[in-house]
C-alpha cells in the first residue's frame, strides 16, 4: 500500500507495481469468491440487472474489460488498459480523505462460460500492498430467461492497521463501492436498455 497526498506519478505506480509482482497474495483462501465462503471475512455479495439480450451482455463484458466497473472520480485501476488475464497485476488507486491510497491487486482466476449460464468475469486477489486481506470477483451473468446481470462478490478482512481502527468507515467505502459499481455498470449499457 502507498499513501499520499498527492496523485502519484507514473514512476511511483510503476516502481509500486513492479515491487508487487514479485509477492504472492495475501491471503490463503485463492479462488473462494467463486462458490465458497471462507470463514473470518466480511462477505458482500452484489447484484444488478442491467437489461436483456446479447447485446446488452456483449457491451457489459466490454464494459468490465475496460474496468468500467470502478467508480470515478474516486477509484480507478492503473494501468487503465491492463488485460484480465490471470497473473495480471494491477493497482486500485482511491481517492479517499484527501488522501491518495494505492493498493495492489492479482488476477486470480478468470470466468468464460457456458453451462449454466453464460458468464463472463474475473477476480483478483489482495497483495500485500493493500488495505485490505481477501478476494472480490466481478462478473456478467446472461440468464435463460435472457436477463443480464453484473454480479459483484467479495470476502475481506483488514490488514493494515488504520483500516482495523476504523472498521466502520472501511465498511462503509465497501458499500458505497458496491452501489457506484453497480450505477457505472448499468451507464455502461444504458444506451442499449434504451433501444
Amino acid at each position: 500500500m502507498n499513501v499520499s497526498f498527492s496523485f502519484p506519478s507514473n514512476e511511483t505506480i510503476e516502481a509500486f507495481l513492479a515491487q508487487q509482482r514479485k509477492l504472492p497474495v495475501s491471503y490463503p483462501e485463492i479462488g473462494h469468491s467463486l462458490d465458497h465462503t471462507p470463514a473470518g471475512y466480511n462477505i458482500d455479495h452484489n447484484r444488478v440487472l442491467l437489461g436483456q439480450g446479447g447485446k446488452v451482455f456483449e457491451q457489459a463484458c466490454a464494459g468490465l474489460c475496460a474496468w468500467t466497473m470502478f467508480p470515478a472520480p474516486w477509484t480507478r485501476i492503473m494501468p487503465a488498459n491492463a488485460p484480465l488475464e490471470k497473473g495480471q497485476v494491477v493497482a486500485m488507486l482511491a481517492h479517499i480523505y484527501g488522501l491518495w491510497w494505492l493498493n495492489a491487486c492479482r488476477i486470480v482466476y478468470t470466468i468464460d462460460e457456458t453451462i449454466p449460464v453464460r458468464r463472463f468475469g474475473f477476480a483478483y486477489g489482495t497483495l500485500p500492498g493493500h488495505v485490505e486481506r481477501g478476494e472480490e470477483r466481478f462478473s456478467i451473468e446472461w440468464h435463460r430467461d435472457d436477463s443480464v446481470w453484473y454480479d459483484l462478490r467479495a470476502f475481506s478482512q483488514p490488514r493494515f492497521w488504520m483500516v482495523r481502527l476504523t472498521k466502520p468507515l472501511a465498511r462503509g467505502l465497501q458499500r458505497r463501492f458496491a452501489v457506484e459499481s453497480k450505477l457505472a455498470m448499468q451507464r455502461a449499457v444504458s444506451e442499449i436498455v434504451a433501444q
